[in-house]
Parts: C-alpha cells; sequence; structure tokens
C-alpha cells in the first residue's frame, strides 16, 4: 500500500512539474523534445523534460538528473585580477556541461537504452556560441566560493551576504545558474534578469567611477560601418551595452578578463574609429609618431608595477575604461579622459589614481628601465621627464607648477609667468580638430606642431610652430627677453634647440648660475672654446655670457647685452 502511494505522489509530482515546466520552457531552445521551436530537436522524442530530469534510474546528482558526468577535466579561467579560486565545475554548473561542453550526445541520457535521436544527424552540440567545449578559460569562472571574506578581498565585488532578487548563489558558490534560469528565457539567452545596461553585472561587480564613466552613461550608436562592436548583443548604444561594449561572459577572444576582441586595442578602436565614437583615434594611431599600442601584446597587466619594467604601450594603460569621462580640467590637474588610473608621483612614488597629468608621464618616462632616450645630445643629458621637471630645479618648463622665471615677455596672452601647462600642450595629435592626447602625429617625438631642431633651419613660424603656440614670435624676433633671439635664429639659422633643452635641467646636474632659461647646449652643434670651457653664465634680469665655439664662432666669452 505504501509503495502506490509513493508511486501516486511520484505521478503527480511529476505532472505538476511538467505543468509548470511547460508554461515556460515549451517555447524556448530547451525544449528538445519533437515538438521544440529551436534548430536543435529530437527527430521524435515527444517528452520534454526527459532530456535533463527522470523519476526512475536518475545520476545521483539533484535535480533527478538524466544525463551522465562529462568526466572531462576543463581549462579553467585564469586572471592576474582574479581574487576568487575556480574550480573544476561542480554543482549544477556540470549538469549544464553535459550538453554544453560538446563531449556528451544530446541524446545521451540514463532513462533510455539507446540515445534520442536528433535531427539532421545531430549528436553533441553543434560548434558556436552555445557549445563552451571544454576549454572554460574564455568564459565567466564558475563552481568558485563567493562569501563575504572575497568581497573583502575584491573590493570591487558586492558582499553576497547583500544579494537579492534572481542572482542566486548555490550554497554559497556561483555557478551557471546564478545568471541562467535553464527553464526561462523572458530575457534572452536564458538570463535571470536582462543585462541591458549590464544589470545582471551591476548585481555583483561593482566597478570604482563606473557610475560617472561614459561607457555607463553614452548614448552614442553605431553607424553601421566596418566591425560591428556589440555583435553578441542585441543593444544599440553604448550605455545599453556598458560592460558588454568590450567584455563577452562567454566564448570571449580574449581569454584574460573576457574581452570581445584580440588584441587589446580593438576592444577600444572598434568603437574609437568615429564608428561609434565621435573622434577617430584609429586614425592617429597610423601616423608615422605614436604611442605603439599595435606593437605589443599580452604585456600590459592592471596589476603590473606602477614604474612600467617591460617597455609597452596599451590604451589601458593611460586610460580607465571603467571611469573614462568627458569633465575637463585645468593644468595640472587630471582631467576625466584619464581618470581612475596609476602613475607616479613627482618624488618617484606609486599612486593608485593620479591626481595630476604627469603623474601618468612618469610612468614610462621617467625610473622605467627600457624608456626612450634623450632626441638631443645634450651638455647635461637626462631622460628622466619626472627630474626635468622637478619644481627645484633652475629651469623647467611649468608642467609641474609655476616656472621660476618671473621675467617672459614673449608670453601669448592668457599665458604669464604663473602658468602651469600640461604635458599634451606640446605632445598631442597634430592637426586642427584632432584628438586630446598623445596618440599620433606626423611630427617627431608625436609632437601637436613643427618644432625642427636641425642645424642651419631658416626661421619661420612653421619651423618653430611649437614654440610660438606660447611665445609670441614678433616679441623674440625684437629680441625682448634676449638681445640676439633675432640673429641667432634668423641670421644664423640656429634652431631653438641648439641652446634650450625643452624639458628642463635637473637640480641635481645643473645650477641657477649655468642654466636658467633653459640652457643646456646641443653638444652636436656647439663646442667648448679655450681650454674647454663650455658654459653660460646668468648675469642678472636678460644678461649674462656664454663661452663656447658655434658656427664657427668664437664667445670667449659673448656677454649679453
Amino acid at each position: 500500500m505504501k509503495s502506490k502511494i509513493h508511486i501516486l505522489f511520484l505521478t503527480i509530482f511529476i505532472t505538476y512539474s511538467f505543468s509548470l515546466f511547460s508554461q515556460t520552457i515549451i517555447d524556448t531552445k530547451h525544449n528538445l523534445s519533437v515538438s521544440g521551436p529551436g534548430t536543435i530537436k529530437a527527430v521524435s522524442e515527444s517528452e520534454i523534460c526527459i532530456f535533463c530530469h527522470t523519476p526512475h534510474n536518475s545520476s545521483p546528482r539533484s535535480p533527478l538528473w538524466n544525463k551522465p558526468d562529462p568526466g572531462v577535466t576543463y581549462t579553467l579561467y585564469t586572471s592576474s585580477t582574479t581574487q576568487g579560486n575556480p574550480g573544476q565545475p561542480d554543482r549544477s554548473s556540470i549538469l549544464c556541461l553535459s550538453c554544453h561542453d560538446g563531449t556528451i550526445a544530446l541524446g545521451n541520457v540514463l532513462s533510455r537504452t539507446n540515445d534520442i535521436v536528433f535531427v539532421s544527424g545531430i549528436t553533441t552540440m553543434p560548434p558556436g556560441a552555445t557549445n563552451l567545449s571544454t576549454d572554460l578559460s574564455d568564459d565567466h569562472p564558475v563552481s568558485f566560493l563567493y562569501n563575504s571574506a572575497l568581497s573583502s578581498q575584491d573590493g570591487e565585488l558586492v558582499d553576497p551576504s547583500t544579494l537579492t532578487g534572481p542572482v542566486k548563489l548555490e550554497n554559497s558558490y556561483l555557478e551557471c545558474t546564478a545568471c541562467h534560469d535553464p527553464h526561462a528565457n523572458v530575457n534572452g539567452d536564458f538570463l535571470v534578469v536582462t543585462n541591458q545596461n549590464s544589470s545582471l553585472c551591476m548585481y555583483c561587480h561593482q566597478k570604482n567611477f563606473w557610475d560617472n564613466s561614459s561607457h555607463k552613461n553614452s548614448s552614442a550608436t553605431w553607424n553601421g560601418s566596418g566591425t560591428d562592436p556589440w555583435f553578441h548583443t542585441d543593444y544599440t548604444t553604448v550605455s545599453a551595452n556598458a560592460c558588454e561594449n568590450c567584455h563577452n561572459p562567454h566564448t570571449a577572444s580574449g581569454h584574460f578578463r573576457l574581452m570581445n576582441f584580440t588584441p587589446e586595442e580593438n576592444n577600444c578602436l572598434v568603437c574609437h574609429n568615429s564608428n561609434v565614437a565621435n573622434e577617430d583615434i584609429q586614425s592617429e594611431l597610423n601616423k608615422p609618431y605614436r604611442h605603439e599600442v599595435t606593437t605589443y601584446n599580452g604585456i600590459h597587466d592592471p596589476e603590473e608595477a606602477n614604474v612600467v619594467q617591460t617597455r609597452h604601450v596599451e590604451c589601458a594603460d593611460c586610460h580607465n575604461p571603467h571611469a573614462v569621462n568627458n569633465v575637463t580640467a585645468n593644468p595640472p590637474a587630471v582631467n576625466g579622459f584619464i581618470k581612475g588610473v596609476k602613475g607616479v608621483d613627482t618624488d618617484g612614488n606609486p599612486v593608485s589614481e593620479i591626481q595630476f597629468q604627469y603623474e601618468l608621464c612618469y610612468r614610462c618616462h621617467a625610473d622605467s628601465p627600457d624608456k626612450p632616450g634623450s632626441p638631443t645630445t645634450r651638455q647635461i643629458e637626462q631622460s628622466n621627464v619626472r627630474l626635468e621637471f622637478d619644481l627645484s630645479n633652475p629651469s623647467f618648463h611649468p608642467v609641474e607648477g609655476q616656472g621660476v622665471n618671473p621675467n617672459v615677455p614673449s608670453l601669448i596672452s592668457p599665458l604669464s609667468e604663473s602658468s602651469v601647462i600640461y604635458c599634451t600642450d606640446c605632445h598631442a595629435s597634430n592637426g586642427n580638430g584632432s584628438p586630446d592626447g598623445p596618440h599620433g602625429s606626423i611630427y617627431p617625438h608625436i609632437l601637436k606642431y613643427n618644432y625642427e631642431t636641425a642645424d642651419n633651419t631658416k626661421e619661420s613660424y612653421q619651423a618653430y610652430e611649437l614654440c610660438y603656440q606660447c611665445h609670441d614670435r614678433n616679441s623674440i624676433l625684437n629680441n625682448d627677453s634676449f638681445k640676439d633671439h633675432k640673429k641667432h635664429i634668423r641670421g644664423e639659422d640656429t634652431p631653438c634647440n641648439v641652446c634650450h633643452d625643452p624639458h628642463g635641467i635637473s637640480g641635481s646636474q645643473g645650477n641657477s648660475t649655468n642654466n636658467t632659461h633653459l640652457i643646456n647646449f646641443d653638444i652636436s652643434i656647439v663646442q667648448p672654446v679655450g681650454m674647454g670651457r663650455l658654459e653660460f653664465i646668468d648675469t642678472g634680469t636678460f644678461s649674462g655670457k656664454c663661452y663656447l665655439r658655434c658656427h664657427g664662432k668664437k664667445h670667449n666669452p659673448k656677454k649679453y647685452p
């Protein structure tokens, strides 16, 4: 009698479950029966639940699982930024993979002696986005313990104790079912909640700076040209795609951090080529002098030291995609385009979030062991720009703070002796309307304007266009600050660069007698005179004297005025 009652109860339960599931699963691709709406389905099998569940002879795994375990070892997701410890798939995730890893026939169920036959000769999951394979290194990690300790360790993860609504853990483990409901496809891809605006991602991930970032708030759309930046979603704006502008949670091309594309820069340039974003960074990076993002692959890492040890440059070295926005600032303060990146301060100390633009440049151009060298052979050699711009120096361009020279009559208003400038006032993309920043230029050293350094250059506005952006050409040629400016640059065809070192002279190498006014001679053009003497001596406001030989003429000394 008890046995009959058990059978009756089980029959009622299965009938109820089938009725419940049929309200949701019957019209989805997970209905693999002959009545299923998808192209992957059985030839004649009419039962729906049987492909996953059975009331008898089930696997030891719940809930009444009707498929054998794959019995394979999976290649797992790894990343330098992962704080969790993904293990071999377990719990509900291994159930999903019994179809979605492509190793077991879809019709191979424990309750049938023979495999259920599928249309078109299909056996295992066909190749495509739904076949995750046994290589899960390109998929969001699963089967890891997601607890408060993990969220405390990774400050950008939500405390799981606050998780409410459709996103649920399985015995404190994150499994496939945290994001996917296999019985309902209301939100597409069997997601438990829509991922428009990355709503699903935000249940667990709380990226720093995200709320004010352009990638969260931009309404820009794709113009239909080039590569589709959103090939794996149905969303049509930057804000709607949000995280998925760059990331693909399954079968990602860039395995590390699940990037949409490889190499790394393609995740940026697919939009920043004027097909989504207004400005065309791609074209700037095709110019002859540029930050060589295409040269390096797989070197940049978010966890690398602030002082770059292995020479490389990627978009993400200068831009934090979770923080970037178009908020402007005044020098030397950081603007929104480079907000939230790490750098190095004026003393060489690492900073986790730069406050000043120069701190970003110092990552590569200061203490890095493989930084670019000085383009000019100077009397005082220095390739560490952090030391060149130090405020204790005898002279420097005012990048870190106000300059030391109180009398610069050539400055063009609104510039004054108290002004501070950015590195990018000189180093930036050339051309009217070009994007801000040192992406690429037709001029050496990624200069925004032309700056001739070769000896015997004929003076013109075009030859020294960079200098003449800040220093009035008429003032220079009228000798307002130095009585022989005109004689040197026009009469002798001597470039500005022969006498002036445009960054500055380190206080540990130069002094306020010999190296004011950025004086640091180009020794490929200027030679010593008499007993090897080569120096400038500052004798007061707009006055000094030189000991040198240049263009065959001796200054031994030449006094000014």
